[in-house]
């Protein structure tokens, strides 16, 4: 189930106060119109382009998120958000109709007001449009998912022994700019005897073995939340030759 495709607008409700968004909401749910589109006045240029509606599962999980981020602050997104998702499951379909019918008219509003656009355009200005908005998608998508699997809680990769040196002395050298003391620090670091090395090549080897840990938990959350498209390539393969043999 692709539920976290447009995870973007859940994203952007992180960057406000739970107490902002849950204003005056006073039950389990608010109304999703209070998330409605409105059309604006826009130019020619891709910075002025409508953006899509909200789905009708987003909208529950933009209100909800900040709701469920009060009641457990010390719960882990990728967590809050599987609870969510079993929570709009269970929801009534009475209740999810509000949610759908609110997309559906924002979805409409939308479609006419990227037609008024278009019709306002010359040919030519299509075509600089479509390359200036092709750009800005590719530059926003990774983004997005960078700022999404963080926000999913996916493990930091292991650092080489090299880098683990790095960050241990940069702090402690104080004289010199940010490249100056970069330099020092790689010649203090040719300098090492092998068994100096040593040690950060064994905290390197730990912090592997933490990074595989902690991917295969986190897999295990995202396949349970039907996040597949987030599962290694291995992993998928592996899954894929199971459930083949199953």
């Amino acid at each position: 189930m692709a539920l976290f495709r447009c995870v973007w607008s859940v994203l952007s409700a992180l960057g406000k106060s739970g107490s902002d968004l849950c204003a005056g909401c006073g039950s389990r749910l608010r109304s999703p119109f209070s998330f409605a589109y409105v059309p604006r006045c826009f130019s020619s240029t891709a910075n002025s382009y409508p953006k899509k509606p909200l789905t009708s599962y987003v909208r529950f999980s933009k209100e909800q998120l900040p709701i469920f981020k009060a009641q457990n602050p010390d719960a882990k997104n990728s967590e809050l958000i599987r609870k969510i998702a079993q929570l709009w499951r269970e929801l009534p379909d009475s209740e999810k109709k509000i949610y759908e019918d609110a997309y559906r008219a924002d979805w409409q509003a939308y479609k006419e007001e990227i037609n008024r656009i278009q019709e306002q355009l010359t040919p030519s200005q299509i075509v600089s449009l479509e390359k200036e908005i092709q750009q800005k998608r590719l530059k926003k998508k990774a983004l997005i998912k960078k700022r999404e699997l963080t926000m999913l809680g996916k493990p930091k990769r292991p650092r080489s022994a090299y880098n683990i040196f790095i960050a241990e002395r940069f702090q402690e050298t104080k004289d010199g700019t940010s490249q100056v003391k970069l330099k020092t620090i790689n010649e203090n670091w040719k300098n090492l005897s092998s068994s100096q090395k040593q040690v950060y090549i064994q905290l390197a080897n730990d912090d592997k073995i933490r990074y595989y840990n902690e991917m295969k938990s986190w897999e295990e959350q995202m396949m349970e939340v039907g996040r597949n498209d987030l599962l290694r390539r291995t992993v998928k393969h592996q899954r894929k030759v199971d459930t083949e043999e199953y």
